[in-house]
This record gives C-alpha cells, sequence and structure tokens, in this order.
C-alpha cells in the first residue's frame, strides 16, 4: 500500500511533467513553424497541448485531499483553515497580475483572468467545497455545474440579440467578460473574449474536482492494484463520456465545454496512472529527478519561466538596418535558425527554455528550498 510520500513523489512527478510541457509549449521559436500538435486547437477541438493546463487544476485538486484531509478529519478550526485558503487564493491571483503587469505596469490595459488567476480560483473553491462536503456532495456538484454551464452555453440567449451559440465572440461567456471586464482587461490576443473568463471558471472548477475524488480515492485503505484499477477504468469512462458529449457539446479548451472537462479528466486520470504504476508499483525510478524537481518547485518554475521569456523579447537594440533586434531575435537566429530546419529550430528553442528553467529551479533543489504560497 502507497504510503503519503509515494503518494506525494507521484504527484509531484506528475506535476513536474505537467510545467514542463507548459514552459515548452508557451514558449516556441517562431508560431508559425511549431510542430501541430504543440499549439493550441484553433476552436473546437483538441491537441496534446490542450491536456496541459486542466492537468494542473486536477493536480491541484488531487493535492487537497492530502492538505487538508487530516486536519478536516480532526475537526480543525474551520474559520482558521478558511483564512489560510482565501490568503493563498489571493497570493496565488495576485502573482498572476503582478507577471501581466511586468514590465511596463500599464494599470489601464491590465488583463484581470489569466491561468495563475484561474489556478487561484480553482483552488480556493475547491478546497472550500472539500471542507464543506463529502465525496457523494462533491460529485453530485460536479455533475450539476456541468450541467449548468452546458444549459447556459447552449440554451439561454445571448444579451444583443444573439441566439445561444459558440462562437468565440457572441457565446454567453464573451458577452459577460466584456460587460465585467471591459475589452480593456482582456486577452490580447481578442480583446473580446478571454479563454480564462469567468463562466467557463465553473467547468474548471469541475477539473478541480475530478482531482479531489481522485485523491480521496489514493487516500483509502486499498491495494496499489484496486487503486489503480479504479484510476484506469474511470480515466477510460470519462474519455469515452467526453468523447460521446462532444458530439452536440464540442470539446473546446478556449470555453472550457463539458464535454472538455470530462475528457481531459480522464486523460489526467489515465496519466496519473501511468506515473504512479511505474513509480510506485514497479518502482521505476531512474527517469524521474529532473520532474520531482520541476515538481516541487512548480509555481517558481512558471513565474521563472515567464520572466525569462519577458526579458528575451525586452532587451532589444538597434539592428544593421535600424530596426529593433530583440535578445531573442539575435539568440534564435544565430544559435538555432542558422543551421536547423524551421520546424526543428522552433523546437530545440522550446526544449532550452525548459532546460534554462530547469537549471533554475535545480539550484533551490540542490539547498532544499521549496516555496510555498
Amino acid at each position: 500500500m502507497m504510503d503519503t510520500s509515494k503518494r506525494l513523489l507521484a504527484l509531484d512527478i506528475f506535476r513536474g511533467v505537467t510545467i514542463a510541457g507548459m514552459i515548452m509549449v508557451n514558449n516556441p521559436g517562431n508560431w508559425s513553424t511549431t510542430y501541430a500538435p504543440l499549439l493550441h486547437a484553433e476552436w473546437h477541438g483538441c491537441t496534446p497541448t490542450d491536456w496541459i493546463f486542466p492537468f494542473f487544476l486536477f493536480i491541484v485538486g488531487v493535492a487537497i485531499p492530502l492538505a487538508l484531509g487530516r486536519r478536516k478529519a480532526e475537526g480543525a478550526d474551520q474559520k482558521a483553515l478558511m483564512m489560510k485558503i482565501l490568503r493563498r487564493t489571493l497570493a496565488i491571483f495576485g502573482i498572476g497580475l503582478f507577471l501581466h503587469l511586468i514590465p511596463d505596469f500599464d494599470f489601464a490595459g491590465l488583463r484581470i483572468p489569466g491561468v495563475l488567476q484561474r489556478i487561484a480560483l480553482v483552488y480556493g473553491a475547491c478546497s472550500i467545497i472539500f471542507l464543506k462536503t463529502d465525496w457523494k456532495g462533491q460529485l453530485w456538484l460536479g455533475g450539476g455545474l456541468l450541467l449548468l454551464y452546458w444549459i447556459l452555453m447552449t440554451w439561454v440567449p445571448v444579451p444583443g440579440g444573439y441566439a445561444p451559440n459558440l462562437d468565440p465572440e457572441t457565446n454567453l461567456g464573451a458577452w459577460l467578460d466584456r460587460t465585467v471586464f471591459t475589452s480593456a482587461h482582456l486577452w490580447d490576443q481578442a480583446k473580446t473574449w478571454d479563454p480564462e473568463g469567468l463562466l467557463s471558471t465553473l467547468p474548471s472548477i469541475v477539473t478541480g474536482i475530478i482531482g479531489m475524488l481522485t485523491g480521496l480515492w489514493i487516500k483509502s485503505p486499498r491495494n496499489d492494484y484496486e487503486k489503480l484499477t479504479g484510476i484506469f477504468a474511470v480515466g477510460t469512462i470519462l474519455v469515452a463520456a467526453g468523447l460521446t458529449w462532444d458530439l452536440s457539446f464540442p470539446i473546446n479548451k478556449k470555453i472550457w465545454t463539458s464535454s472538455y472537462v470530462l475528457y481531459v479528466g480522464g486523460v489526467a486520470l489515465l496519466f496519473l496512472g501511468v506515473v504512479y504504476w511505474l513509480v510506485d508499483v514497479l518502482q521505476y525510478k531512474k527517469w524521474i529527478k529532473p520532474f520531482v524537481v520541476y515538481g516541487t518547485n512548480a509555481l517558481v518554475a512558471y513565474v521563472l519561466s515567464v520572466l525569462v521569456a519577458k526579458l528575451m523579447f525586452g532587451v532589444s537594440w538597434a539592428g544593421a538596418d535600424g530596426a529593433p533586434v530583440t535578445l531573442k531575435d539575435a539568440l534564435y537566429g544565430s544559435l538555432y535558425e542558422s543551421w536547423l530546419s524551421p520546424y526543428n529550430a522552433s523546437l530545440a528553442w522550446a526544449l532550452t527554455n525548459v532546460l534554462i528553467c530547469l537549471g533554475l529551479v535545480w539550484i533551490l533543489y540542490s539547498r532544499k528550498i521549496f516555496v510555498r504560497v
């Protein structure tokens, strides 16, 4: 039977693989020459890149019973726990806003939604749900939120005279984001909608709930093979359910459709099951160190990846023709484009970013520095 330390090791590996994947897909050398699996789906549909963000939310959910389960069972002071949850939620949300602000600190054009902001909201909501409900309540609430979101997106007319639809600019979620945030505070690449918008936070919470239920299953007094059987069985069922619902409510990461939640939740379960089987059952651990390093300081790794990218684009000078040349342009052109094919050069740059950030967090790991928010 897997003890707590092993369980956390498997989770750190999964988290580390996920953060490495996120850094890789966020930092290609050239977006126009990036291999298709390393790009998000244009709209409906799903690529491996579309797995990465929900994997984080799933992992957040898995970690909640491991972190709060004992204190809940012992009847710890709920008010104190709620304050701790609130502080952590606000801290992660604030870091997300800070990353959007640097280097210009343009508050008038600050994007309010974002990746860390959604992680914060899902963490906060799921932690409170965990404290206030049992697994049955979580299961019913998750199913209810998916059905509610489906009804809102496909049955409710959109103010402004639009019938219910799933188009980028005219769906109900896009209207709500423009109404609440105004276009000035939405995703720069659209300004009329946001992939981490308000309404789609509802189904993203269910991604966290799937993780919480998984964490409770892993904590249960079953043997490894019983746990693995359950993980693989439910993962397969969720993938099938998501693909079936896709026929009427398309899988779509950008609006986080209910079918997407089921499908990617299933993929996350299967992925975690493979890690659990390799590491905790077969004890095959020769490959895990880089991912443990990443996984034990995942937030720091993400922040560093953003800062490194901003530095690469922020440092610039006038080229021979007078046009500005960024540090990224100079390094990419001389070290990669000069001898690799366009697609391989783009991939090599992305992998270099992964290695740079790994080196930075490895320094922390070697000194046993683990940053917790």
